[in-house]
């Protein structure tokens, strides 16, 4: 049955990652004003405060008090603890290589479901993420390989904690809506970020003009589009995988926003590298169209 693309996740799921690409050229960009900390914290202080404008002028309600710990988690592992982890990474190891390691975060994905909510993947589709895991190795290796430190470790246990972000949000927007699931994680989130507050203070003295450009570009887009747009994905899918999946595609489409933003040139590597991560996730899909899964009962809306 050909899926409708207003049904589809697709749509959502690939304007998450153009945002999530185009955040790693602002975020190198920001970086030379902000130190990892203070960014971060400006980065979802500003998504916090579009999303509360938001949320006064929808209306939303708020989440019941029996959700509020799935939320806590939520906030912690895809905002506070991910960009702790995230940042202390980054500061070995380059973004190019930042956003190849974080690209395992399907196959972290696809394991959790699978111990966890029991979800099922067909051989092919577990071949198809083979393939794309293969294409994120070639564009590492083309590049000169990676160097083993702390900060691999480090930006896999990012890549850990959002992958249980991946899962939660599978949880709530069965029961919540895809805004009020982004709106209360990255308001926990915030929450627990204003630890960073004095130090973001002490570089907002001495920023220039332009870097409030940066931090509005990576609050508004790469954090509040992108995050509601991902939980609009996760609550249209059937399956957690064929979402995270896409995340695949984000070192490939970072290199194009690199070359088209901030003049770095795409090599070799990106272009064999890329094709064969796109190859991987055209595979995954295929696959998923040929399963023969039971429909879900739709989720209520609050």
């Amino acid at each position: 049955m050909t899926m409708k693309w207003k049904d589809s996740f697709h749509p959502y799921a690939a304007t998450t990652i153009v945002f999530w690409s185009l955040a790693y050229v602002f975020t190198r960009l920001a970086l030379r004003y902000f130190s990892p900390f203070s960014l971060g914290f400006l980065r979802y202080l500003t998504a916090s405060v579009v999303l509360l404008i938001l949320a006064f002028a929808w209306k939303v309600k708020p989440p019941e008090k029996k959700d509020l710990p799935w939320f806590i988690v939520a906030g912690a592992s895809g905002f506070f603890l991910y960009m702790i982890a995230f940042n202390i990474g980054c500061v070995t190891v380059s973004s190019s290589t930042s956003s190849v390691i974080i690209a395992l975060t399907p196959v972290i994905t696809a394991l959790l479901a699978r111990f966890t909510i029991k979800e099922t993947l067909r051989p092919l589709q577990w071949a198809a993420i083979g393939v794309s895991f293969a294409g994120v190795l070639v564009l590492t290796v083309l590049r000169g390989g990676l160097v083993v430190n702390g900060g691999i470790a480090w930006l896999v246990a990012a890549a850990a904690l959002l992958s249980v972000y991946n899962l939660l949000q599978r949880r709530l927007t069965r029961v919540y809506s895809a805004l009020q699931t982004s709106m209360f994680s990255i308001f926990m989130g915030t929450a627990m970020l204003t630890l960073f507050l004095p130090g973001a203070i002490s570089d907002l003295k001495s920023a220039p003009a332009v870097s409030f450009l940066y931090i509005l570009i990576l609050g508004v887009f790469s954090s509040t589009v992108a995050f509601i747009a991902w939980s609009k994905a996760f609550a249209k899918a059937k399956n957690t995988s064929s979402v995270s999946n896409y995340m695949f595609v984000t070192p490939f489409l970072a290199s194009l926003m690199g070359l088209l933003i901030a003049g770095e040139p795409v090599d070799a590597a990106t272009v064999i590298g890329g094709a064969v991560i796109i190859g991987g996730l055209l595979l995954f899909h295929f696959g998923a169209a040929r399963s023969v899964i039971p429909s879900e009962t739709a989720p209520s809306k609050k």
